[in-house]
Protein backbone atom coordinates (compact mmCIF):
# COMPACT_ATOMS: atom_id res chain seq x y z
CA UNK A 1 0.00 0.00 0.00
CA UNK A 2 1.26 3.49 -0.84
CA UNK A 3 2.01 6.08 1.81
CA UNK A 4 3.06 9.74 1.68
CA UNK A 5 6.73 8.86 1.78
CA UNK A 6 6.35 6.85 -1.44
CA UNK A 7 4.77 9.72 -3.36
CA UNK A 8 7.69 11.08 -5.31
CA UNK A 9 7.22 11.91 -8.98
CA UNK A 10 8.31 9.38 -11.55
CA UNK A 11 11.18 10.89 -13.59
CA UNK A 12 8.99 11.06 -16.71
CA UNK A 13 5.81 12.22 -14.96
CA UNK A 14 4.49 15.75 -14.94
CA UNK A 15 1.25 16.31 -13.07
CA UNK A 16 -1.66 17.72 -15.09
CA UNK A 17 -2.68 19.81 -12.10
CA UNK A 18 0.60 21.72 -12.20
CA UNK A 19 -0.76 23.70 -15.16
CA UNK A 20 -3.50 25.01 -12.87
CA UNK A 21 -1.53 25.63 -9.68
CA UNK A 22 2.12 26.41 -10.46
CA UNK A 23 3.19 29.97 -11.20
CA UNK A 24 2.86 33.46 -9.76
CA UNK A 25 0.19 34.98 -11.99
CA UNK A 26 -3.41 35.79 -11.11
CA UNK A 27 -4.71 32.57 -12.69
CA UNK A 28 -2.56 30.24 -10.56
CA UNK A 29 -3.31 32.30 -7.44
CA UNK A 30 -7.06 32.08 -8.05
CA UNK A 31 -6.88 28.33 -8.69
CA UNK A 32 -4.91 27.69 -5.49
CA UNK A 33 -7.28 29.87 -3.50
CA UNK A 34 -10.29 27.94 -4.81
CA UNK A 35 -9.07 24.71 -3.24
CA UNK A 36 -7.82 26.38 -0.08
CA UNK A 37 -11.32 27.78 0.42
CA UNK A 38 -12.41 24.15 0.69
CA UNK A 39 -9.57 23.43 3.16
CA UNK A 40 -7.76 21.32 0.58
CA UNK A 41 -3.98 21.42 0.42
CA UNK A 42 -2.24 22.79 -2.67
CA UNK A 43 1.43 21.83 -2.62
CA UNK A 44 3.85 21.54 -5.56
CA UNK A 45 4.18 17.91 -6.60
CA UNK A 46 1.10 16.86 -4.61
CA UNK A 47 -1.34 15.00 -6.90
CA UNK A 48 -5.04 15.78 -7.10
CA UNK A 49 -7.22 12.65 -7.16
CA UNK A 50 -10.77 13.05 -8.48
CA UNK A 51 -13.43 10.84 -6.89
CA UNK A 52 -16.70 10.43 -8.79
CA UNK A 53 -19.84 10.32 -6.66
CA UNK A 54 -22.69 8.33 -8.20
CA UNK A 55 -24.75 8.08 -5.00
CA UNK A 56 -28.38 9.12 -5.48
CA UNK A 57 -31.72 8.64 -3.74
CA UNK A 58 -33.02 7.64 -7.18
CA UNK A 59 -30.59 4.71 -7.37
CA UNK A 60 -30.63 2.25 -4.43
CA UNK A 61 -27.99 0.13 -6.16
CA UNK A 62 -25.37 2.87 -5.78
CA UNK A 63 -26.44 4.26 -2.41
CA UNK A 64 -24.36 1.59 -0.70
CA UNK A 65 -21.26 3.49 -1.88
CA UNK A 66 -21.61 6.46 0.49
CA UNK A 67 -19.26 5.13 3.17
CA UNK A 68 -16.76 3.91 0.62
CA UNK A 69 -16.41 7.37 -0.91
CA UNK A 70 -15.27 8.74 2.44
CA UNK A 71 -12.86 5.80 2.78
CA UNK A 72 -11.40 6.66 -0.64
CA UNK A 73 -10.88 10.26 0.54
CA UNK A 74 -9.03 9.05 3.58
CA UNK A 75 -6.90 6.73 1.48
CA UNK A 76 -5.92 9.58 -0.83
CA UNK A 77 -5.05 11.80 2.14
CA UNK A 78 -3.05 9.02 3.80
CA UNK A 79 -0.98 8.77 0.63
CA UNK A 80 -0.18 12.48 0.74
CA UNK A 81 -2.41 13.51 -2.17
CA UNK A 82 -5.42 15.83 -2.40
CA UNK A 83 -8.89 14.25 -2.83
CA UNK A 84 -11.65 16.10 -4.68
CA UNK A 85 -15.13 14.57 -4.86
CA UNK A 86 -17.35 15.50 -7.80
CA UNK A 87 -20.89 14.41 -8.74
CA UNK A 88 -21.96 12.56 -11.86
CA UNK A 89 -25.26 11.30 -13.21
CA UNK A 90 -26.41 8.16 -11.38
CA UNK A 91 -27.72 5.47 -13.70
CA UNK A 92 -30.32 3.44 -11.82
CA UNK A 93 -31.87 0.45 -13.57
CA UNK A 94 -35.02 0.44 -11.44
CA UNK A 95 -36.39 3.95 -12.01
CA UNK A 96 -34.62 5.31 -15.08
CA UNK A 97 -36.83 4.99 -18.17
CA UNK A 98 -36.89 3.80 -20.85
CA UNK A 99 -33.45 2.46 -19.93
CA UNK A 100 -30.31 3.48 -18.10
CA UNK A 101 -28.52 2.35 -21.25
CA UNK A 102 -29.82 5.48 -22.97
CA UNK A 103 -27.67 7.53 -20.59
CA UNK A 104 -24.55 5.35 -20.31
CA UNK A 105 -22.76 7.43 -22.95
CA UNK A 106 -23.80 10.64 -21.20
CA UNK A 107 -22.09 9.45 -18.02
CA UNK A 108 -18.97 8.72 -20.04
CA UNK A 109 -19.03 12.25 -21.41
CA UNK A 110 -19.39 13.66 -17.90
CA UNK A 111 -16.34 11.74 -16.68
CA UNK A 112 -14.26 12.78 -19.68
CA UNK A 113 -15.28 16.42 -19.51
CA UNK A 114 -14.77 16.69 -15.73
CA UNK A 115 -11.24 15.43 -16.26
CA UNK A 116 -10.70 17.76 -19.20
CA UNK A 117 -11.91 20.87 -17.38
CA UNK A 118 -10.48 20.33 -13.90
CA UNK A 119 -7.00 19.80 -12.37
CA UNK A 120 -7.31 16.03 -11.87
CA UNK A 121 -4.23 13.80 -12.01
CA UNK A 122 -5.88 10.45 -11.30
CA UNK A 123 -9.40 9.08 -10.87
CA UNK A 124 -11.25 6.87 -8.47
CA UNK A 125 -14.56 5.92 -10.06
CA UNK A 126 -17.42 4.75 -7.85
CA UNK A 127 -19.97 2.54 -9.55
CA UNK A 128 -22.31 -0.34 -8.91
CA UNK A 129 -25.52 -0.41 -10.95
CA UNK A 130 -25.22 -1.94 -14.40
CA UNK A 131 -24.48 1.03 -16.67
CA UNK A 132 -22.47 3.10 -14.19
CA UNK A 133 -19.59 0.64 -14.48
CA UNK A 134 -19.04 0.66 -18.27
CA UNK A 135 -20.11 4.32 -18.60
CA UNK A 136 -17.52 5.48 -16.09
CA UNK A 137 -14.82 3.26 -17.59
CA UNK A 138 -15.56 4.56 -21.09
CA UNK A 139 -14.96 8.12 -19.90
CA UNK A 140 -11.78 7.11 -18.11
CA UNK A 141 -10.41 5.33 -21.19
CA UNK A 142 -11.09 8.40 -23.33
CA UNK A 143 -9.39 10.79 -20.89
CA UNK A 144 -6.67 8.18 -20.24
CA UNK A 145 -5.53 9.30 -16.80
CA UNK A 146 -4.70 6.68 -14.14
CA UNK A 147 -7.95 5.19 -12.85
CA UNK A 148 -9.08 2.88 -10.06
CA UNK A 149 -12.68 1.70 -9.70
CA UNK A 150 -14.56 1.07 -6.45
CA UNK A 151 -17.71 -1.09 -6.58
CA UNK A 152 -20.59 -1.14 -4.11
CA UNK A 153 -21.43 -4.85 -4.13
CA UNK A 154 -24.57 -6.98 -4.11
CA UNK A 155 -27.59 -6.28 -1.91
CA UNK A 156 -28.53 -8.63 0.96
CA UNK A 157 -30.64 -11.70 0.32
CA UNK A 158 -33.84 -11.98 2.34
CA UNK A 159 -35.87 -15.12 2.83
CA UNK A 160 -39.05 -15.58 0.78
CA UNK A 161 -40.98 -18.85 0.84
CA UNK A 162 -38.12 -20.52 2.67
CA UNK A 163 -35.39 -19.56 0.20
CA UNK A 164 -33.10 -16.60 -0.36
CA UNK A 165 -34.61 -14.09 -2.76
CA UNK A 166 -32.63 -13.63 -5.98
CA UNK A 167 -33.15 -10.05 -7.10
CA UNK A 168 -34.25 -9.74 -10.70
CA UNK A 169 -34.37 -13.47 -11.45
CA UNK A 170 -37.07 -14.22 -8.87
CA UNK A 171 -39.02 -11.13 -9.95
CA UNK A 172 -39.42 -12.50 -13.49
CA UNK A 173 -40.47 -15.89 -12.11
CA UNK A 174 -42.97 -14.31 -9.72
CA UNK A 175 -44.43 -12.19 -12.52
CA UNK A 176 -45.00 -15.29 -14.64
CA UNK A 177 -46.65 -16.98 -11.64
CA UNK A 178 -48.83 -13.93 -11.14
CA UNK A 179 -49.96 -13.84 -14.78
CA UNK A 180 -50.68 -17.57 -14.86
CA UNK A 181 -52.74 -17.48 -11.65
CA UNK A 182 -50.25 -19.36 -9.48
CA UNK A 183 -49.59 -16.32 -7.24
CA UNK A 184 -52.46 -14.69 -5.34
CA UNK A 185 -52.95 -10.97 -4.65
CA UNK A 186 -51.76 -11.46 -1.08
CA UNK A 187 -48.70 -13.43 -2.16
CA UNK A 188 -47.85 -10.79 -4.77
CA UNK A 189 -47.91 -8.11 -2.04
CA UNK A 190 -45.80 -10.27 0.23
CA UNK A 191 -43.29 -10.72 -2.56
CA UNK A 192 -43.10 -6.95 -3.03
CA UNK A 193 -42.37 -6.39 0.67
CA UNK A 194 -39.54 -8.92 0.52
CA UNK A 195 -38.17 -7.62 -2.77
CA UNK A 196 -37.30 -4.24 -1.20
CA UNK A 197 -34.41 -5.93 0.56
CA UNK A 198 -31.77 -3.23 1.00
CA UNK A 199 -29.10 -1.29 -0.81
CA UNK A 200 -26.74 -2.67 -3.44
CA UNK A 201 -26.80 -4.29 -6.85
CA UNK A 202 -28.71 -7.41 -7.89
CA UNK A 203 -27.41 -10.38 -5.93
CA UNK A 204 -27.14 -12.80 -8.87
CA UNK A 205 -24.79 -12.90 -11.86
CA UNK A 206 -26.67 -10.03 -13.50
CA UNK A 207 -25.09 -7.23 -15.44
CA UNK A 208 -23.87 -5.38 -12.34
CA UNK A 209 -21.87 -8.31 -10.94
CA UNK A 210 -20.75 -9.31 -14.43
CA UNK A 211 -19.40 -5.85 -15.19
CA UNK A 212 -17.80 -5.59 -11.76
CA UNK A 213 -15.86 -8.78 -12.54
CA UNK A 214 -15.05 -7.37 -16.00
CA UNK A 215 -13.63 -4.23 -14.36
CA UNK A 216 -11.41 -6.40 -12.18
CA UNK A 217 -10.36 -8.58 -15.12
CA UNK A 218 -9.33 -5.48 -17.06
CA UNK A 219 -7.26 -4.38 -14.08
CA UNK A 220 -9.22 -1.38 -12.80
CA UNK A 221 -9.98 -2.56 -9.25
CA UNK A 222 -8.11 -3.64 -6.17
CA UNK A 223 -7.58 -7.38 -6.52
CA UNK A 224 -10.48 -9.36 -5.10
CA UNK A 225 -12.58 -6.26 -4.37
CA UNK A 226 -15.06 -6.30 -7.25
CA UNK A 227 -17.55 -8.69 -5.63
CA UNK A 228 -17.41 -7.66 -1.95
CA UNK A 229 -21.09 -7.53 -0.88
CA UNK A 230 -22.72 -4.23 0.05
CA UNK A 231 -22.19 -3.41 3.71
CA UNK A 232 -19.24 -5.79 4.14
CA UNK A 233 -16.45 -4.05 6.14
CA UNK A 234 -13.94 -5.26 3.55
CA UNK A 235 -15.49 -2.75 1.16
CA UNK A 236 -14.27 0.14 3.31
CA UNK A 237 -10.76 -1.28 3.47
CA UNK A 238 -10.66 -1.84 -0.29
CA UNK A 239 -11.92 1.69 -0.93
CA UNK A 240 -9.19 3.13 1.28
CA UNK A 241 -6.61 1.11 -0.63
CA UNK A 242 -8.07 2.32 -3.94
CA UNK A 243 -7.45 5.91 -2.83
CA UNK A 244 -3.80 5.21 -2.03
CA UNK A 245 -3.24 3.34 -5.30
CA UNK A 246 -4.78 6.18 -7.30
CA UNK A 247 -2.49 8.68 -5.58
CA UNK A 248 0.52 6.49 -6.36
CA UNK A 249 -0.51 6.06 -10.00
CA UNK A 250 -0.82 9.82 -10.44
CA UNK A 251 2.97 9.93 -10.08
CA UNK A 252 3.85 6.53 -11.53
CA UNK A 253 1.13 6.06 -14.14
CA UNK A 254 -0.49 2.91 -15.42
CA UNK A 255 -3.09 4.36 -17.76
CA UNK A 256 -6.42 2.91 -18.91
CA UNK A 257 -5.27 2.37 -22.50
CA UNK A 258 -2.38 0.31 -21.15
CA UNK A 259 -4.93 -1.94 -19.44
CA UNK A 260 -7.55 -2.13 -22.20
CA UNK A 261 -5.58 -4.05 -24.81
CA UNK A 262 -6.79 -6.61 -27.33
CA UNK A 263 -5.60 -9.51 -25.18
CA UNK A 264 -7.16 -8.00 -22.04
CA UNK A 265 -10.51 -7.70 -23.83
CA UNK A 266 -10.30 -11.34 -24.88
CA UNK A 267 -9.54 -12.21 -21.26
CA UNK A 268 -12.67 -10.34 -20.22
CA UNK A 269 -14.81 -12.21 -22.78
CA UNK A 270 -13.53 -15.53 -21.47
CA UNK A 271 -14.20 -14.56 -17.88
CA UNK A 272 -17.74 -13.43 -18.77
CA UNK A 273 -18.32 -16.83 -20.36
CA UNK A 274 -16.85 -18.66 -17.37
CA UNK A 275 -19.05 -16.89 -14.81
CA UNK A 276 -22.22 -17.30 -16.88
CA UNK A 277 -22.32 -13.53 -17.22
CA UNK A 278 -24.78 -11.13 -18.75
CA UNK A 279 -25.27 -10.78 -22.50
CA UNK A 280 -25.01 -7.03 -21.90
CA UNK A 281 -21.30 -7.46 -21.28
CA UNK A 282 -20.71 -8.02 -25.02
CA UNK A 283 -22.16 -4.60 -25.86
CA UNK A 284 -20.21 -2.88 -23.08
CA UNK A 285 -16.91 -4.56 -23.97
CA UNK A 286 -17.35 -3.45 -27.58
CA UNK A 287 -17.86 0.11 -26.33
CA UNK A 288 -14.77 -0.05 -24.10
CA UNK A 289 -12.78 -1.38 -27.04
CA UNK A 290 -13.95 1.48 -29.24
CA UNK A 291 -12.81 4.06 -26.69
CA UNK A 292 -9.36 2.48 -26.82
CA UNK A 293 -9.30 2.49 -30.62
CA UNK A 294 -9.86 -1.26 -30.84
CA UNK A 295 -12.51 -3.48 -32.43
CA UNK A 296 -14.19 -6.66 -31.20
CA UNK A 297 -15.35 -8.36 -34.40
CA UNK A 298 -17.74 -11.31 -34.26
CA UNK A 299 -14.94 -13.71 -35.13
CA UNK A 300 -12.90 -12.57 -32.12
CA UNK A 301 -15.90 -12.93 -29.81
CA UNK A 302 -16.71 -16.40 -31.12
CA UNK A 303 -13.12 -17.55 -30.73
CA UNK A 304 -12.97 -16.17 -27.18
CA UNK A 305 -16.22 -17.83 -26.09
CA UNK A 306 -15.54 -21.15 -27.80
CA UNK A 307 -14.67 -23.92 -25.38
CA UNK A 308 -15.02 -21.80 -22.23
CA UNK A 309 -17.32 -23.71 -19.87
CA UNK A 310 -19.47 -22.20 -17.14
CA UNK A 311 -17.43 -22.55 -13.96
CA UNK A 312 -19.59 -20.52 -11.51
CA UNK A 313 -22.73 -21.96 -9.91
CA UNK A 314 -24.59 -18.65 -9.65
CA UNK A 315 -28.12 -17.66 -10.69
CA UNK A 316 -29.70 -17.15 -13.16
CA UNK A 317 -28.02 -20.20 -14.72
CA UNK A 318 -26.81 -21.75 -11.47
CA UNK A 319 -28.20 -22.17 -7.97
CA UNK A 320 -26.34 -19.70 -5.75
CA UNK A 321 -26.02 -15.94 -5.22
CA UNK A 322 -23.34 -13.29 -5.67
CA UNK A 323 -22.45 -13.48 -1.97
CA UNK A 324 -21.56 -17.15 -2.41
CA UNK A 325 -19.46 -16.31 -5.46
CA UNK A 326 -17.49 -13.74 -3.46
CA UNK A 327 -17.02 -16.11 -0.51
CA UNK A 328 -15.64 -18.72 -2.91
CA UNK A 329 -12.88 -16.36 -4.06
CA UNK A 330 -14.56 -14.10 -6.61
CA UNK A 331 -12.70 -12.99 -9.73
CA UNK A 332 -9.20 -14.14 -8.65
CA UNK A 333 -10.46 -17.71 -8.27
CA UNK A 334 -12.06 -17.51 -11.73
CA UNK A 335 -8.64 -16.49 -13.07
CA UNK A 336 -7.23 -19.55 -11.34
CA UNK A 337 -10.05 -21.72 -12.70
CA UNK A 338 -9.30 -20.67 -16.28
CA UNK A 339 -5.53 -21.04 -15.94
CA UNK A 340 -3.65 -20.92 -19.24
CA UNK A 341 -6.83 -20.03 -21.13
CA UNK A 342 -6.16 -16.43 -20.03
CA UNK A 343 -3.27 -14.20 -21.00
CA UNK A 344 -1.63 -14.10 -17.59
CA UNK A 345 0.69 -11.26 -18.56
CA UNK A 346 -2.16 -8.73 -18.53
CA UNK A 347 -1.47 -6.03 -15.93
CA UNK A 348 -3.65 -4.33 -13.36
CA UNK A 349 -3.57 -0.80 -11.97
CA UNK A 350 -1.90 -2.25 -8.87
CA UNK A 351 1.01 -3.29 -11.10
CA UNK A 352 0.35 -7.02 -10.69
CA UNK A 353 -0.40 -9.52 -13.46
CA UNK A 354 -3.39 -11.84 -13.71
CA UNK A 355 -1.06 -14.82 -13.28
CA UNK A 356 0.26 -13.40 -10.01
CA UNK A 357 -3.28 -12.76 -8.78
CA UNK A 358 -4.43 -16.25 -9.78
CA UNK A 359 -1.49 -17.84 -7.99
CA UNK A 360 -2.60 -16.29 -4.70
CA UNK A 361 -6.33 -16.94 -5.19
CA UNK A 362 -8.52 -19.25 -3.16
CA UNK A 363 -8.64 -22.76 -4.62
CA UNK A 364 -11.49 -23.88 -6.86
CA UNK A 365 -14.37 -25.77 -5.31
CA UNK A 366 -18.08 -26.37 -5.82
CA UNK A 367 -19.08 -22.72 -6.33
CA UNK A 368 -16.24 -21.88 -8.73
CA UNK A 369 -14.96 -25.04 -10.39
CA UNK A 370 -11.80 -25.53 -12.38
CA UNK A 371 -12.45 -25.24 -16.11
CA UNK A 372 -10.61 -28.53 -16.51
CA UNK A 373 -13.26 -30.27 -14.40
CA UNK A 374 -16.33 -28.89 -16.21
CA UNK A 375 -18.03 -30.14 -19.36
CA UNK A 376 -16.75 -27.81 -22.07
CA UNK A 377 -20.08 -28.17 -23.90
CA UNK A 378 -21.76 -25.99 -21.27
CA UNK A 379 -20.98 -22.77 -23.17
CA UNK A 380 -22.56 -19.69 -21.65
CA UNK A 381 -23.00 -17.26 -24.56
CA UNK A 382 -23.25 -17.74 -28.31
CA UNK A 383 -23.09 -15.21 -31.14
CA UNK A 384 -25.21 -16.06 -34.19
CA UNK A 385 -25.60 -14.56 -37.65
CA UNK A 386 -27.91 -15.18 -40.58
CA UNK A 387 -30.46 -13.57 -42.83
CA UNK A 388 -32.36 -12.21 -39.82
CA UNK A 389 -29.20 -10.83 -38.16
CA UNK A 390 -26.52 -10.15 -40.80
CA UNK A 391 -24.34 -8.29 -38.29
CA UNK A 392 -25.03 -10.65 -35.43
CA UNK A 393 -27.22 -11.46 -32.44
CA UNK A 394 -26.46 -13.09 -29.09
CA UNK A 395 -28.14 -15.73 -26.94
CA UNK A 396 -27.37 -16.76 -23.37
CA UNK A 397 -27.13 -20.43 -24.27
CA UNK A 398 -26.75 -21.68 -20.72
CA UNK A 399 -30.02 -19.97 -19.70
CA UNK A 400 -31.98 -21.35 -22.68
CA UNK A 401 -34.02 -24.52 -23.11
CA UNK A 402 -31.84 -27.11 -24.91
CA UNK A 403 -34.86 -28.34 -26.88
CA UNK A 404 -35.33 -24.88 -28.42
CA UNK A 405 -31.73 -24.25 -29.51
CA UNK A 406 -32.62 -25.81 -32.84
CA UNK A 407 -36.11 -24.73 -33.78
CA UNK A 408 -38.40 -23.68 -36.63
CA UNK A 409 -41.52 -21.66 -35.88
CA UNK A 410 -43.88 -19.06 -37.29
CA UNK A 411 -43.39 -15.46 -36.22
CA UNK A 412 -45.78 -13.58 -33.97
CA UNK A 413 -44.71 -9.98 -34.45
CA UNK A 414 -44.97 -7.04 -32.07
CA UNK A 415 -44.19 -3.69 -33.69
CA UNK A 416 -42.88 -2.15 -30.46
CA UNK A 417 -42.96 -2.59 -26.69
CA UNK A 418 -46.39 -0.98 -26.20
CA UNK A 419 -47.86 -3.18 -28.93
CA UNK A 420 -46.41 -6.24 -27.23
CA UNK A 421 -47.74 -5.35 -23.77
CA UNK A 422 -51.19 -4.66 -25.18
CA UNK A 423 -51.40 -8.01 -27.04
CA UNK A 424 -49.34 -10.52 -25.08
CA UNK A 425 -52.18 -11.50 -22.73
CA UNK A 426 -54.98 -11.29 -25.30
CA UNK A 427 -56.79 -14.65 -25.19
CA UNK A 428 -57.38 -14.35 -28.94
CA UNK A 429 -53.68 -13.95 -29.77
CA UNK A 430 -52.83 -16.41 -32.57
CA UNK A 431 -49.88 -18.11 -30.87
CA UNK A 432 -48.73 -21.63 -29.99
CA UNK A 433 -45.81 -22.96 -27.99
CA UNK A 434 -43.92 -23.43 -31.27
CA UNK A 435 -44.33 -19.80 -32.34
CA UNK A 436 -41.38 -17.39 -32.42
CA UNK A 437 -42.15 -14.15 -30.60
CA UNK A 438 -40.59 -11.18 -32.41
CA UNK A 439 -40.21 -7.69 -30.95
CA UNK A 440 -39.30 -4.88 -33.34
CA UNK A 441 -38.06 -1.33 -32.66
CA UNK A 442 -36.33 -2.05 -29.38
CA UNK A 443 -32.78 -1.25 -30.51
CA UNK A 444 -30.40 1.64 -29.84
CA UNK A 445 -32.28 4.07 -32.12
CA UNK A 446 -35.72 2.48 -31.91
CA UNK A 447 -36.01 2.12 -28.13
CA UNK A 448 -34.43 4.58 -27.83
CA UNK A 449 -31.51 3.26 -25.80
CA UNK A 450 -31.95 -0.48 -26.43
CA UNK A 451 -34.04 -1.20 -23.31
CA UNK A 452 -34.20 -4.59 -21.58
CA UNK A 453 -37.36 -5.70 -23.40
CA UNK A 454 -35.98 -8.82 -25.05
CA UNK A 455 -37.33 -11.41 -22.57
CA UNK A 456 -40.86 -11.12 -23.95
CA UNK A 457 -43.32 -12.59 -21.43
CA UNK A 458 -44.85 -15.95 -22.30
CA UNK A 459 -48.40 -15.22 -23.54
CA UNK A 460 -50.78 -15.60 -20.60
CA UNK A 461 -52.89 -18.30 -22.20
CA UNK A 462 -49.76 -20.43 -22.80
CA UNK A 463 -48.38 -19.70 -19.33
CA UNK A 464 -51.60 -21.05 -17.84
CA UNK A 465 -51.02 -24.25 -19.84
CA UNK A 466 -47.59 -24.63 -18.22
CA UNK A 467 -45.43 -23.28 -21.04
CA UNK A 468 -42.34 -21.69 -19.47
CA UNK A 469 -40.13 -20.92 -22.48
CA UNK A 470 -40.41 -20.02 -26.16
CA UNK A 471 -38.02 -18.74 -28.81
CA UNK A 472 -37.96 -14.95 -28.67
CA UNK A 473 -36.12 -12.57 -31.00
CA UNK A 474 -35.53 -8.82 -30.72
CA UNK A 475 -33.11 -5.97 -31.32
CA UNK A 476 -33.44 -5.07 -27.63
CA UNK A 477 -31.41 -6.31 -24.66
CA UNK A 478 -32.48 -8.28 -21.60
CA UNK A 479 -31.50 -8.02 -17.95
CA UNK A 480 -28.53 -10.10 -16.92
CA UNK A 481 -30.84 -11.60 -14.32
CA UNK A 482 -33.16 -12.94 -17.06
CA UNK A 483 -33.34 -16.36 -18.69
CA UNK A 484 -34.95 -18.26 -21.54
CA UNK A 485 -34.34 -18.94 -25.24
CA UNK A 486 -33.99 -15.28 -26.14
CA UNK A 487 -32.06 -13.96 -29.14
CA UNK A 488 -30.97 -10.38 -28.49
CA UNK A 489 -29.10 -7.42 -30.00
CA UNK A 490 -30.20 -8.28 -33.55
CA UNK A 491 -28.18 -6.06 -35.88
CA UNK A 492 -28.85 -4.02 -37.86
CA UNK A 493 -31.86 -3.02 -35.77
CA UNK A 494 -35.41 -2.45 -37.00
CA UNK A 495 -35.33 1.34 -36.79
CA UNK A 496 -32.47 1.61 -39.30
CA UNK A 497 -33.98 -0.89 -41.74
CA UNK A 498 -32.49 -4.17 -40.56
CA UNK A 499 -34.19 -7.41 -41.71
CA UNK A 500 -36.00 -7.68 -38.38
CA UNK A 501 -38.35 -4.87 -39.43
CA UNK A 502 -39.42 -6.89 -42.49
CA UNK A 503 -40.77 -9.83 -40.46
CA UNK A 504 -44.54 -10.36 -40.68
CA UNK A 505 -46.85 -12.59 -38.68
CA UNK A 506 -46.62 -16.15 -39.97
CA UNK A 507 -43.10 -15.87 -41.46
CA UNK A 508 -40.99 -18.96 -40.75
CA UNK A 509 -37.92 -18.34 -38.58
CA UNK A 510 -35.23 -21.00 -38.15
CA UNK A 511 -32.67 -20.95 -35.36
CA UNK A 512 -29.74 -23.34 -35.00
CA UNK A 513 -27.44 -22.25 -32.19
CA UNK A 514 -24.91 -25.04 -32.73
CA UNK A 515 -24.48 -23.84 -36.31
CA UNK A 516 -24.48 -20.20 -35.24
CA UNK A 517 -27.49 -19.33 -37.42
CA UNK A 518 -30.72 -17.36 -37.20
CA UNK A 519 -32.63 -17.07 -40.46
CA UNK A 520 -35.81 -15.57 -41.85
CA UNK A 521 -37.19 -18.00 -44.44
CA UNK A 522 -38.91 -15.63 -46.87
CA UNK A 523 -38.27 -15.26 -50.60
CA UNK A 524 -35.85 -12.48 -51.43
CA UNK A 525 -38.32 -11.00 -53.90
CA UNK A 526 -40.94 -10.68 -51.16
CA UNK A 527 -38.40 -9.12 -48.79
CA UNK A 528 -37.43 -6.64 -51.51
CA UNK A 529 -41.10 -5.69 -51.92
CA UNK A 530 -41.49 -5.17 -48.18
CA UNK A 531 -38.30 -3.15 -48.04
CA UNK A 532 -39.51 -0.85 -50.81
CA UNK A 533 -42.62 -0.10 -48.76
CA UNK A 534 -40.76 0.49 -45.49
CA UNK A 535 -40.23 4.04 -44.28
CA UNK A 536 -37.83 4.99 -41.48
CA UNK A 537 -39.72 5.91 -38.32
CA UNK A 538 -39.99 9.57 -37.44
CA UNK A 539 -38.58 10.29 -34.00
CA UNK A 540 -40.65 12.29 -31.55
CA UNK A 541 -37.41 13.59 -30.04
CA UNK A 542 -36.30 16.81 -31.72
CA UNK A 543 -34.18 18.31 -28.94
CA UNK A 544 -32.00 17.41 -25.99
CA UNK A 545 -29.90 14.38 -25.23
CA UNK A 546 -32.18 11.80 -26.87
CA UNK A 547 -32.19 13.65 -30.20
CA UNK A 548 -28.37 13.78 -30.14
CA UNK A 549 -28.23 10.13 -29.13
CA UNK A 550 -30.49 8.91 -31.92
CA UNK A 551 -28.51 10.80 -34.55
CA UNK A 552 -25.14 9.42 -33.49
CA UNK A 553 -25.57 6.07 -31.68
CA UNK A 554 -23.90 3.07 -33.30
CA UNK A 555 -25.26 -0.47 -33.46
CA UNK A 556 -24.74 -3.23 -30.91
CA UNK A 557 -21.64 -4.81 -32.53
CA UNK A 558 -19.71 -1.57 -31.97
CA UNK A 559 -21.06 -0.99 -28.49
CA UNK A 560 -23.97 1.44 -28.98
CA UNK A 561 -21.54 4.28 -28.38
CA UNK A 562 -21.84 7.68 -30.04
CA UNK A 563 -19.87 7.67 -33.28
CA UNK A 564 -17.90 10.82 -32.43
CA UNK A 565 -16.69 9.34 -29.11
CA UNK A 566 -15.01 6.27 -30.55
CA UNK A 567 -11.27 6.58 -30.71
CA UNK A 568 -11.06 5.21 -34.26
CA UNK A 569 -13.51 7.82 -35.56
CA UNK A 570 -11.81 10.66 -37.48
CA UNK A 571 -10.56 13.40 -35.21
CA UNK A 572 -11.40 11.69 -31.91
CA UNK A 573 -8.27 9.72 -31.11
CA UNK A 574 -6.67 12.34 -28.85
CA UNK A 575 -7.80 13.82 -25.57
CA UNK A 576 -7.36 17.58 -25.98
CA UNK A 577 -6.19 19.46 -22.88
CA UNK A 578 -7.87 22.80 -22.09
CA UNK A 579 -6.18 26.20 -22.19
CA UNK A 580 -5.57 27.08 -18.57
CA UNK A 581 -6.10 30.83 -18.38
CA UNK A 582 -8.68 33.27 -17.09
CA UNK A 583 -12.14 31.75 -17.04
Amino acid sequence: MADSASLSPHPETSLRSARWFEGDDEVALQNRAALRALDLAVTPGRPVVGISNTVSDLNPCNSSLAGQIEAVRQGVLAAGATPVVFPTISLGEDLMKPSAMLYRNLLSIEIEEMVRAYPIDALVLTANCDKTIPGALMGAISSNIPTVMVLGGARPAVIYRGARLASGTDLWKAFDDRRSGRLSDAEWKQFESCYACGLGACNVMGTATTMAVVAETLGFTISGASTIPAGDPRGISAAHQAGTVAALRALDPIRPRELVTSSALVNALKVVAAIGGSTNALVHLAALAGRAGLLLPIETIRDALDGIPVTADVQPIGALLAQDFDAAGGAPTVFRALGSRLDGHARTVEGRTLSEIAAGAAPCGQVIRSADDVNSASQSLTVVTGTLAPDGAVIKTAAASPSLLKHRGLAVVFRNYEHMRSRIDDPDLAVTADSVLVLQNGGPVGGPGMPEWGMIPIPAKLAREGITDMVRVSDARMSGTSFGTVFLHVAPESAVGGPLVLVHDGDPIVVDVMSGRIDLVVDESELARRRSEWKPPTSSFVRGWVALYQRHVTQAPTGCDLDFLQAFAPGTANFVEPIVGRS
